[in-house]
């Protein structure tokens, strides 16, 4: 099925089941969508998280706080590459906390897929803090 989607819309909803797997705390799912090069550079630290398997560590740890925050990106644009598999992602991230739904941080991003093996997967995330 995902063959059949536009790429845009097989990157929009790639981002949404990871929006769903992190509000679950689905460590099952994400691995999936994050190629094992994968880079996430976090917002207020500028962090470097390198890798799937050490994205997934974090994200376990993550998970596992009595108060976890659990956080969403919203794609507002998708670009995509005339002249390979590849697309970037900008859109706005926000950080809710589990216990109350306050947010307690918000910024914006960017993402770059690569479409491999017939899935778009996330090469690369930077991420900017501005509450």
């Amino acid at each position: 099925m995902a063959s059949q989607l536009s790429p845009e819309l097989a990157i929009r909803m790639r981002r949404a089941a990871f929006n769903r797997a992190l509000a679950e705390a689905d460590l099952a799912a994400i691995g999936p969508l994050l190629a094992p090069d994968v880079v996430l550079v976090a917002g207020t630290d500028s962090a470097v998280i390198a890798g799937r398997k050490a994205q997934l560590l974090a994200w376990k740890r993550e998970f596992a706080a009595p108060d976890r925050t659990v956080y969403a990106r919203t794609p507002e644009a998708i670009t995509l590459s005339p002249v390979a598999p590849i697309a970037f992602e900008h859109g706005a991230w926000q950080g809710m906390s589990s216990r109350n739904g306050a947010i307690e941080a918000a910024g914006a991003y960017t993402a770059k897929w690569r479409r491999s093996g017939g899935e778009w997967l996330i090469e690369a995330e930077l991420y900017l803090t501005l509450a």
